[in-house]
């Protein structure tokens, strides 16, 4: 479908492609990875050609259709389903002439072109796509001008999937999707058609989604076969394997060059030197293979203890001006609280955010929350707080006036900005940087409480799983809304949701709550007894399924725990002194180390079988 031939292109003096070369194959579902900023998003522009390559080419297959979103979504007083309809141009160029057409020939080609095309099909395949994206029908028929943002940006999303070009380009589609519809998408790409290239970092969409990935780094592009689990298991074994062949190697020029130094001088063994001296020239060790630096978060902790429980609502409502959004919120947040807030978009997450955080007021019932409570709020709107003229450094000043530069600059690094950053000035800076900024900013003080909206809109994949260590390490209060399932999976422990007017707990993990909106959005949710029943089911296997869950736990706790201890024994065995003394101490270390290491062996057969029954009977 598409083939890139060492392809170079320079933006303002910087290289971003140097001699990139790859094949994109007919039909593929590949993910494109890499860095912010490497030119993932450029590659798309060239593809389109939007911009001219320095050098090299890029070629498609003859009278391939591109498609992408659009940048500018649409505004207007077409509906949304007319909107969506009239971006598969040929259809709306073909119904068009039909009603001008007189010549019987053409008229019978119009028709037989409009039949090949499925066109009569149309306004039902616009609106199961406009659902699976969170359009009702009484939104489908309402003016795209009455949207926000976002839903506009749905309707963008809808008109390209509804097209069907042959080759789909895709920048972050889930940006504006909620967990519902980043699940309806992850399904509906996986049965595409055509040729899909999408650029994520959404690690479950490329793992459901993709069948091949493609990685920019280091101004290359290389293809692998396979999610995004298997390119990441792929790469680590080719970087493992490259570095030892080039220890290896650079092993046998140290062994070389000992012998050239030695000799060199020596007529008798001139000739050998000089023939070793060559050989040298001739090995050239692979250069090493090494991750990407991804700068850390650090957040800091909570400054002041806080009560149990630290918030309380009874019976509050909220919502803006005289409109009324949530209902009935009955909960509570303790200490130490790791909530995810799932939910359609539309039913208040947001709103409550907004209330919990104290930028809107309780419209009713009593709300509650402790006096020595601060909470850092991060929403995209948040991002707007941020001076655009002024550097990382100069917001920092102005919370740290008293302390020295080399504080002030050590507190940006713990945000992860490099020195070059921290002079940009902010609207320079990439979304992921601004991203960082204001995590740091907004936590600067110790906040007892985290909220965080969509905070992985903008982190590339290194950076998002930084967030999720940092989450973990923070000991205060979080309360996570967000499309992207790992990093609820990897820092929360409870489920509300917003739905029917109210917030309330939700009573399924994930992948049961992942499973009924499946179904609900294929029309198989069946009968309310038959959903009743469905329920009753998952709750008797998630019952079934727990001490399994449970003793997985468990093995991995043990598994950390005897490595620390070998780590600690290794350490000892490494450290010359202790061969110096009594030789007994080394012989004990040396049984340690033996049993540390068969009680990890005996764990890891034992988490695998485990693993094995959990995903048995996940799948009964």
């Amino acid at each position: 479908m598409l083939t890139i031939n060492n392809l170079v292109y320079r933006i303002q003096g910087r290289e971003l492609f140097e001699d990139a070369s790859v094949v994109l194959p007919t039909g593929s579902k590949t993910g494109f990875v890499g860095k912010n900023g490497t030119g993932k998003t450029t590659l798309f522009h060239l593809i389109q050609g939007h911009i001219q390559a320095d050098a090299g080419s890029i070629e498609l297959v003859k009278k391939a259709r591109i498609g992408a979103v659009a940048q500018e979504a649409p505004a207007g007083n077409e509906s949304v389903l007319d909107v969506v309809m009239a971006a598969d141009k040929e259809r709306t160029a073909l119904l068009a002439e039909s009603e001008t057409a007189t010549d019987p020939d053409r008229i019978s080609e119009i028709y037989t072109r409009l039949a090949d095309i499925d066109a009569y099909t149309a306004e039902g395949r616009a609106s199961a796509i406009l659902k699976g994206l969170g359009f009702e029908q009484d939104r489908q028929n309402s003016p795209t001008h009455e949207l926000s943002g976002g839903w506009r940006m749905r309707v963008a999303l809808a008109g390209v999937l509804f097209s069907q070009p042959d080759l789909l380009l895709l920048d972050e589609p889930t940006n504006y999707l909620d967990l519902e519809g980043t699940l309806w998408l992850e399904k509906y790409l996986a049965t595409y058609p055509y040729t899909v290239f999408m650029i994520s970092h959404d690690r479950d969409l490329l793992n459901k989604s993709v069948n091949s990935i493609i990685h920019l780094e280091h101004k290359k592009l290389t293809f692998y076969k396979g999610n995004y689990d298997t390119f990441e298991n792929t790469r680590r074994m080719q970087m493992e394997l490259n570095n030892k062949s080039r220890d290896k190697a650079l092993d046998q020029v140290a062994h070389l060059q000992k012998f050239v130094d030695r000799f060199r001088a020596k007529a008798t063994k001139a000739k050998q030197a000089q023939s070793r001296m060559k050989m040298i020239e001739k090995l050239k060790p692979p250069a090493a293979m090494f991750d990407e630096y991804a700068a850390p978060f650090t957040f800091q902790q909570p400054k002041a203890e806080q009560a149990t429980p630290m918030i309380t609502l009874d019976g509050v409502s909220a919502g803006y001006g005289t409109k009324t959004i949530l209902r009935q919120i009955n909960m509570r947040i303790d200490p130490g609280d790791r909530i995810a807030l799932i939910g359609v978009n539309g039913n208040g997450k947001s709103t409550f955010a907004k209330l919990l955080a104290g930028d809107i007021k309780p419209m009713g019932g009593s709300f509650n929350k402790g006096k020595k409570l601060e909470i850092a709020h991060f929403a995209q709107h948040q991002m707007d707080k941020l001076k655009p003229d002024w550097t990382p450094f100069e917001h920092v000043v102005e919370l740290m006036p008293t302390d020295s530069e080399a504080r002030r600059r050590s507190r940006l690094s713990q945000m992860g900005l490099t020195k070059s950053r921290m002079d940009t000035l902010a609207k320079n800076l990439s979304g992921g940087e601004r991203a960082r900024l204001l995590m740091g900013l907004i936590t600067f003080g110790g906040p007892g409480m985290m909220i965080l909206d969509e905070p992985t809109n903008h982190l590339d994949i290194d950076s998002r799983d930084a967030l999720v260590h940092a989450l973990n390490d923070y000991e205060g209060a979080v309360l996570i809304i967000s499309h992207d399932r790992h990093l609820i999976e990897a820092t929360c422990d409870t489920l509300w949701i917003a739905e029917n007017g109210t917030i309330r707990e939700l009573d399924e993990d994930l992948d049961s709550y992942q499973a009924s909106i499946t179904s609900s959005k294929e029309g198989k949710g069946g009968t309310k007894a038959e959903r009743k029943a469905n329920k009753a089911e998952a709750a008797a296997r998630r019952a079934e399924i727990a001490p399994i869950k449970s003793a997985i736990k468990d093995a991995e706790a043990k598994i950390a725990r005897l490595k620390t201890e070998l780590a600690k024994v290794d350490a000892q065995l490494e450290d010359p002194k202790v061969y110096n003394g009594n030789p007994e101490r080394v012989i004990a270390l040396g049984k340690d180390k033996a049993r540390y290491s068969a009680e990890i062996d005996a764990n890891e057969e034992k988490w695998l079988e485990l693993s094995a029954q959990l995903e048995e009977a996940e799948r009964a």
